[in-house]
């Protein structure tokens, strides 16, 4: 089990990541959702002037993630080498958008700093059998977090969608700190 199972944040920042090139992102309403998937690796360094946090994932590939200031002056606060988890969405075959930007074990709980410059939807559930994002995971925890607030989730699953929304808790928490760039429905 990684950190970033279940992590929710609010903030500022949309985040798109395309590896070592970026592409200006599309509004959240205007991109359909694909399935959510993760990078866990190492910083590498944060590039202020091209606002961008580059990283060695675990498996040797080096990816440079697109960020707002907000985002890049928070993972500027990571010294190079600290563990880093970049959870995504694969909407088109060379097209990713960042959801979260998390740093395992930097909080004694899983927090969410909303950094998408819009109030959202934090949503929670207990994991079946080790899994997230069943139907049958029991009751949903939602927390409206406002843009630059905070949030702790409890249970072993999140996701995070735009306010009136609704999300299915697909991403495992873990302890730690992470940065809520983009949600969706």
């Amino acid at each position: 089990m990684g950190w970033f199972r279940s992590s929710v944040g609010t903030g500022a920042a949309l985040l798109f990541a395309l590896s070592l090139d970026a592409q200006e992102p599309q509004p959240a309403a205007q991109a359909p959702a694909g399935p959510f998937k993760s990078v866990y690796g190492k910083l590498q360094s944060v590039d202020k002037a091209g606002n961008r946090v580059v990283m060695t994932a675990d498996a040797g590939e080096r990816f440079a993630w697109q960020f707002k200031a907000d985002v890049i002056a928070e993972a500027a606060r990571f010294k190079p080498g600290a563990p880093m988890i970049v959870i995504y969405r694969q909407l088109a075959s060379n097209e990713k958008r960042v959801t979260a930007l998390a740093f395992p074990g930097t909080a004694s709980t899983p927090t969410y700093v909303n950094l998408t410059g819009d109030r959202v939807v934090l949503r929670s559930a207990p994991a079946v059998g080790e899994q997230c994002g069943r139907a049958d995971a029991g009751p949903v925890t939602e927390a409206t977090v406002p843009s630059g607030g905070l949030a702790e989730v409890m249970e072993a699953c999140w996701c995070c969608s735009p306010t009136g929304e609704a999300c299915t808790p697909g991403n495992r928490s873990g302890l730690g700190r992470a940065f809520l760039v983009q949600c969706f429905k």
